[in-house]
């Protein structure tokens, strides 16, 4: 790929700050997203596309890859994944005739049949034609406990950004607003039911509505029938907060509105509406705090002490909600950490607190019941090692719920197909729902967990996947993710298997610092200061593969999206020689600018502020726009992203690809006009951006003469 570019003259750049010694930003225009410079910068984009795709779809591979990810993606052997809604199953589904979706409904006792008798409630594909737009589902806000009414929202091409409009779940068609229906326009809005006529709305409503990321920066009280921009403001927060919100719990006897201000992405500050007054709730700012009927749980995010005791970061602690009111902190304790055991998620159900646990990246199942006094714990017997999750069926906005001890347990892992079975807390039995077959042949594969050392003395847990007699010349694929306290648990991917494992290569899943495998102090471990640890990490298991035989630079990719493109980022520039591919999807890269780019600010928290001389010390070390030289041989890189995406903004990638190509380095690049976030809108373009991707990486790790 060649830079017609290369020689246009330096921007200057609007964002250095104090410490900032960097030249000009000379490709700041490729940030545009709008107007003239913005269709000059889609004019690059174009070009850059129409090059990688030249050559990666010629390659013999990327058609029949293309067309096997397809077919898995629309088969109709898919588990339907659903939601409850009163009496309702609700699904999205997706094919080949019907790209966009079908958003339907099904009886919960018809669920467990083979074909369930599906009631068509939205066909996505049917709107769109009809009204000439993009439309992707974002979900719906459905009113409880009657369900009738709803807040359809829908995206345009696939961006978080996305209008609401009412919608009758009984009579399946939307309400016009002439005719009193609630309508919400395009924004990233905010949005709760408080009656049948009443909503709690956070929105772009002009100057001094939106946070600094982009977000609500106020509450409104709408009523039916009154114009929103009118609706009085009930809640507000300051600018410089990541967002507001409300929240409204219904259970009877146990009515209540809450307002929160995200402080930023791991603080907030919380308040009861309570006879039109706020009162604050008095916990620390970075608690995980849910209020369940009676309960209160709480999940500190650093030690809490209190009456006497310190209750260490990652535990789980459980409150009476008229003790919390009169003042008492004593909670019980439902879960403490122990070194390589940590909380990975909970779940209640009418009487009990399901939690789910990981145990050195695989899943554990405790069951704790509330209706016993004390409450009493026993392990329940699943399916191990793996991955579980549970998906409660208990609504407590109903008087009465007959499926108030039932939940969906699904499992999976790397070679096992996932699985979704009805559970009952209390007891061990389950009864089989749905699984899905083999999407690949695993036969002779096997699954493996090794530590790397990384460079502080850290051991770093990472799995291999892949088949017998592989030694170093196999082609070997490295992800990971790193941020936000994500854990990467084990999942089984059709994807991988049929694009990698059965043609030979292998796949190696790396659980650094500052994802949440270890829980809040394994990912605060690796963040602001510290972010470097997270690249340690992944290098350290990068030359652990080697040292063990596993593969050599020439056959190792790396591949990693948004906090996980930075993560990649970051260690193909300082490890340069490490590695032979690097597949960079949606991904951070700019760390100068990046708290300017749509909801960049919301991420201070995790990086630091590059406003802050003594952050943009560090951030300035490690970001990976800044640090690119010239002289330096880099590896082919492939960078995806999407233009409709208004999460990470894409300019991060096109800047990367931009500057490596004025650095007479070579690179691939696709930019999907649409999806959003995800990279894409619908199966057909899923499809072809991993058909891509795999193409990329066999034509950089597969046979030498075919590297470029």
């Amino acid at each position: 790929m060649t830079d017609p570019n290369s020689t246009m003259t330096a921007t200057t750049d609007p964002a250095a700050g104090p410490g900032d010694t960097s030249p000009p930003d000379e490709f700041l225009w490729l940030e545009a997203l709008d107007g003239e410079d913005g269709e000059r910068a889609l004019d690059w984009v174009r070009a850059r596309n129409a090059e990688s795709q030249s050559v990666l779809q010629a390659r013999a591979d990327y058609e029949p890859i293309r067309q096997e990810l397809l077919q898995l993606l629309n088969a109709q052997d898919r588990i339907p994944h659903v939601a409850r809604r009163g009496d309702w199953f609700y699904n999205l589904w997706q094919d080949e005739a019907h790209p966009r979706g079908l958003w339907r409904r099904c009886r919960i006792e018809d669920y467990a049949q083979p074909e369930p008798p599906w009631v068509t409630v939205l066909d996505l594909d049917a709107l769109g034609q009809a009204e000439q737009r993009s439309w992707v589902f974002h979900g719906a806000i459905a009113l409880a406990p009657d369900y009738r009414r709803c807040l359809v929202s829908l995206s345009d091409g696939g961006a978080d950004a996305a209008e609401l409009r009412e919608f009758d779940l009984e009579t399946l068609r939307f309400i016009p607003v002439e005719d009193g229906g609630f309508f919400v326009p395009e924004a990233k809005s905010d949005v709760e039911w408080l009656d049948e006529n009443t909503l709690l709305v956070g929105t772009d409503l002009g100057p001094g509505s939106l946070t600094d990321s982009g977000y609500p920066r106020q509450v409104r009280q709408w009523v039916r029938g009154t114009p929103l921009a009118q609706a009085p403001v009930v809640f507000e927060g300051e600018a410089s907060d990541v967002s507001v919100g409300a929240s409204v719990d219904r259970t009877p006897g146990y009515e209540r509105v809450f307002f929160s201000r995200s402080l930023d992405f791991y603080n907030e500050a919380r308040f009861l509406w309570r006879d039109g007054q706020r009162v604050p709730i008095d916990l620390p700012s970075d608690m995980s705090v849910h209020a369940h009927g009676p309960w209160w749980l709480l999940r500190p995010r650093s030690d809490w002490t209190v009456a006497g005791h310190t209750h260490p970061a990652g535990s789980l602690l459980l409150l009476d909600d008229e003790a919390f009111w009169r003042g008492e902190r004593q909670p019980r304790i439902l879960f403490v950490p122990t070194p390589g055991r940590s909380l990975d998620d909970y779940a209640l159900t009418h009487h009990h607190v399901l939690l789910t646990l990981s145990e050195h990246v695989a899943s554990r199942l405790e069951e704790w019941d509330l209706s016993a006094h004390p409450p009493v714990l026993r392990t329940v017997q699943a399916p191990f090692p793996g991955t579980l999750s549970v998906q409660t069926l208990h609504d407590p906005e109903l008087p009465q719920d007959r499926f108030g001890d039932d939940y969906l347990l699904h499992y999976c892992d790397f070679l096992t197909p996932d699985t979704v079975s009805l559970a009952h807390a209390g007891r061990d039995d389950r009864t089989p729902l749905k699984q899905r077959g083999a999407q690949f042949d695993a036969a002779g594969m096997s699954v493996q967990q090794f530590f790397a050392r990384s460079a502080d003395g850290e051991n770093v847990p990472y799995f291999v996947i892949g088949g017998p007699g592989q030694g170093a010349d196999t082609p070997t694929l490295l992800y990971g993710y790193g941020g936000f306290e994500v854990s990467l648990q084990p999942w089984y991917s059709g994807t991988n298997g049929r694009a990698w494992l059965t043609r030979g290569g292998r796949l190696v899943v790396a659980n650094i610092r500052g994802g949440g495998e270890y829980g809040p102090q394994w990912h605060q471990a690796a963040t602001g200061a510290h972010k470097q640890r997270s690249f340690d990490d992944f290098i350290a298991v990068a030359e652990d593969l080697i040292r063990r035989g596993l593969t050599r630079p020439e056959r190792l990719g790396i591949m990693g999206g948004s906090n996980g493109g930075l993560l990649v980022g970051a260690c193909m520039v300082q490890r340069p020689e490490l590695f032979g591919a690097v597949v960079c999807q949606v991904p951070l890269l700019d760390m100068r600018r990046y708290h300017l780019l749509l909801a960049g600010a919301s991420w201070m928290a995790e990086y630091g502020d590059p406003d802050d001389a003594q952050d943009w010390a560090h951030l300035s070390r490690y970001s990976p726009y800044q640090n690119l030289k010239p002289g330096v041989r880099y590896p082919r890189a492939l960078f995806a992203t999407s233009t409709r995406d208004d999460r990470v903004h894409p300019g991060h990638a096109r800047k990367m690809a931009a500057r490596l190509l004025s650095l007479g380095q070579a690179c691939d690049y696709y930019e999907n006009i649409e999806g959003g976030h995800g990279g894409a809108a619908d199966n057909q373009q899923r499809a072809q951006l991993q058909a891509l991707e795999f193409s990329y990486l066999w034509q950089q790790l597969g046979d030498p003469k075919d590297r470029q």
